[in-house]
């Protein structure tokens, strides 16, 4: 475990939500402060739920609602609680967490709900959802990721936060999503269009740039991006909205398409035996043929629910994807600065 001391850890974060990034953010606890440390492999699952960073949405980071988990669990086998997943790496995981630990220790609002309270109290369900934000450059686009997890569970610890990290340390800001379980993909993607209003929304407020963002989706997470890029959110309750610059999707046997698509970039492991590489491939194809870009990575000797792919041959793909997305962007401005002339 970590010994690098974290001095001022703020512990108010944001818990209300719907409206404004003002009201979202609520009011900080003037002159409350504690002294914490990093969080380790070897570090417990009650230490996480304890951590002073964490006050108010701790049990949102964890995979499960409604469950009451073993606190003397380490760090280093939580992925026995993440079935659908593999190569889940406990630094990646402690990583991922104490960059949000970080960000509290420096007085940033980490946690953003985008349902209101009265959204909450007429669907109590609701309570479980949130944004978790790691900044980039102020103004910069965001990426909004969608955990996968069967629509079961969400597996932000493995394939939310680290990739946050990586896109926050390019520069970008980066959204995890908790959104509702249980009740299969239409709820869940209504939670994602409904969070992609209010960051859109809020843009000014939460210091993000309102063009250009990304839907970056793993499994059960990348049918849901996959659906908003195809079908936009309005189709899934949120605010009419322009579409995503580019979706980036992982390991998932999402089939639909529309007849116009953003531009896509694809990963998927050959030995995945829940997301057969031989249905990605069709969609690609799909895409493809109708003239989308496209772009598709197949990985030997990798099953399903790599994350950011550390210790396979994935592994490096997070650096693609974002590439991959920097292209669009930069496209994007060629279009704009050739109609200004």
């Amino acid at each position: 475990m970590s010994l690098a001391l974290l001095a001022g850890v703020q512990e108010a974060q944001g818990q209300a939500g719907g409206g404004s990034a003002a009201n979202a953010q609520g009011s900080e606890m003037s002159g409350t402060t504690a002294t914490a440390l990093h969080l380790g492999p070897d570090s417990s699952l009650g230490q996480l739920l304890d951590h002073p960073g964490f006050t108010g949405f701790a049990p949102l980071l964890l995979p499960w609602d409604g469950r009451s988990y073993d606190r003397a669990l380490r760090l280093r086998d939580i992925g026995s609680l993440l079935p659908y997943h593999s190569h889940v790496e406990p630094t990646v995981v402690a990583s991922g967490l104490n960059r949000l630990i970080d960000e509290v220790a420096r007085g940033a609002v980490v946690f953003h709900r985008f349902y209101s309270e009265a959204e909450q109290q007429a669907d109590p369900a609701k309570a479980n959802t949130g944004l978790f934000l790691l900044r980039g450059r102020p103004g910069a686009p965001f990426a909004v990721i969608a955990p996968g997890g069967g629509f079961a569970y969400v597996g932000a610890v493995h394939e939310g936060f680290p990739y946050a990290e990586a896109i926050s340390q390019a520069g970008y800001n980066a959204f995890v999503l908790r959104y509702r379980t249980g009740g299969g993909g239409a709820v869940a993607t209504e939670d994602l269009a409904a969070a992609l209003s209010y960051v859109l929304r809020n843009a000014g407020a939460l210091g993000v740039g309102a063009a250009g963002y990304s839907l970056w989706g793993s499994s059960a997470g990348a049918r849901m991006a996959a659906s908003i890029g195809s079908h936009g959110t309005a189709a899934f309750g949120g605010e009419p909205l322009p579409g995503p610059a580019a979706v980036i999707m992982a390991y998932t046997a999402h089939a639909d398409h529309a007849a116009r698509e953003p531009p896509t970039f694809v990963v998927v492991g050959d030995e995945d035996r829940i997301a057969p590489p031989s249905a990605m491939a069709r969609r690609v194809q799909a895409l493809s043929a109708q003239g989308s870009l496209v772009q598709f990575h197949r990985y030997p000797g990798v099953g399903h629910g790599f994350g950011t792919g550390a210790g396979t041959v994935a592994e490096g793909w997070i650096g693609e994807a974002i590439a991959f997305w920097q292209a669009q962007l930069a496209t994007a401005d060629d279009g704009k600065t050739g109609k200004a002339q």
